[in-house]
C-alpha cells in the first residue's frame, strides 16, 4: 500500500492535473487522485503516452478517480451515465488506474431497506459490469456515524461487512471503499477487518476523531489528521491491513488540513504500525 494525495479532501485549490501532481510530488506521496474526465481529454489531445508520463515522470501512481456519474440519478440520465462512463472507464485504463469509488447514505426517507437493497443493485450492477469490461474495480463506502443515521426514516447499510456482503451481490469487481473513520464510529472492530482479503479492499482513507466524544455522538466533518488523537487504532488498522496485503492507496482524509500536514502525520502513522509505503 502507498500514500496517495486526494486534493479535494484536503481542500487543495487545484484546477489541472498538473497541479495536482506537484502537489502530490512536493509533499512525498506516492499516488494522486485525479479527474477522469480532465486525463480523458488529455489522451485525445496528446496520447496516452504523454499522460502517463505526467505520472510516471514524478514517480506517482494515478491513485484512483471519483465514481464519474450520479448513480441514483433519474432513469434517463443514469442511462447517459452509463453510455458515458465506458469511455471514462476506458481512459482510466490507459493510464493504467483500475480504481473508482464512491459512497452510499446508510439510510433513506423513501425507500424501505428491502426495495432500497433492490434499487442499489439494480442501479451499481450495470455500473460494475462496465467498469469490468476496462479493469476497473468499484469501491462502495459505508457512513458510519450514528448521527447521521438517525436523521432517516428507513435504515441501510453502515456496516463493513455488510457493506462486503453488498458488493458481492453486485458484481465480483465490486469492494470497499474503507474509511477507518467509519469503520471506527460503526463500531468495526479489527478482527473484523482481518477477515478480509485484498481483493475486498478498492480503497481507503484514514483520519483520526476527536476526543471526549461518544462513540455515538461522532459528527462526520468533525475530524482530525490521523494519528493526531489516538481515538481510532489506525496503527493496528494500517497492521491489519499490511497482514491480509493490502496494495491499494491510503488517502488522508481529515477535511481541509494542508496537504503537508496530513503527509507528515500520515508518514508518522505507518511508522508506528512499523509498516513501509510501497
Amino acid at each position: 500500500m502507498y500514500m496517495a494525495l486526494s486534493p479535494g479532501a484536503m481542500g487543495l485549490k487545484v484546477s489541472t492535473l498538473q497541479e495536482a501532481i506537484d502537489a502530490a510530488r512536493s509533499n512525498g506521496y506516492g499516488g494522486v487522485e485525479f479527474g477522469v474526465h480532465e486525463v480523458a481529454r488529455l489522451l485525445q489531445e496528446h496520447g496516452p503516452d504523454h499522460v502517463k508520463a505526467m505520472f510516471a515522470d514524478t514517480g506517482l501512481k494515478p491513485a484512483g478517480f471519483g465514481l464519474p456519474m450520479r448513480w441514483n440519478a433519474p432513469e434517463d440520465e443514469w442511462k447517459a451515465g452509463l453510455v458515458e462512463l465506458e469511455s471514462l472507464a476506458a481512459a482510466a485504463e490507459a493510464i493504467g488506474c483500475g480504481r473508482t469509488m464512491t459512497w452510499l447514505m446508510p439510510g433513506s426517507d423513501e425507500l424501505p431497506t428491502d426495495k432500497n437493497r433492490r434499487f442499489h443493485i439494480e442501479r451499481f450492477g450495470p455500473i460494475a459490469e462496465a467498469l469490468h469490461r476496462h479493469g476497473c474495480r468499484l469501491g462502495l463506502e459505508f457512513i458510519g456515524p450514528k448521527t447521521i443515521r438517525d436523521r432517516l426514516k428507513y435504515p441501510f447499510v453502515y456496516k463493513m461487512l455488510d457493506m462486503v456482503a453488498l458488493g458481492r451481490e453486485i458484481g465480483p469487481n465490486v469492494g470497499l471503499l474503507l474509511d477507518c473513520w467509519h469503520w471506527y464510529t460503526s463500531g468495526g472492530t479489527l478482527d473484523e477487518l482481518a477477515t478480509l482479503t485484498n481483493h475486498d479492499i478498492v480503497y481507503v482513507h484514514v483520519n483520526d476523531a476527536p476526543r471526549g466524544v461518544p462513540l455515538e455522538a461522532h459528527i462526520d466533518n468533525k475530524r482530525c489528521l490521523p494519528g493526531a488523537t489516538g481515538v481510532i487504532d489506525i496503527t493496528g488498522f494500517l497492521q491489519t491491513l499490511a497482514q491480509i496485503g493490502y496494495d491499494g492507496p491510503v488517502t488522508p482524509e481529515p477535511f481541509g488540513n494542508p496537504a503537508s500536514w496530513a503527509a507528515d502525520a500520515l508518514r508518522g502513522c505507518f511508522e508506528r504500525a512499523a509498516v513501509t509505503p510501497s
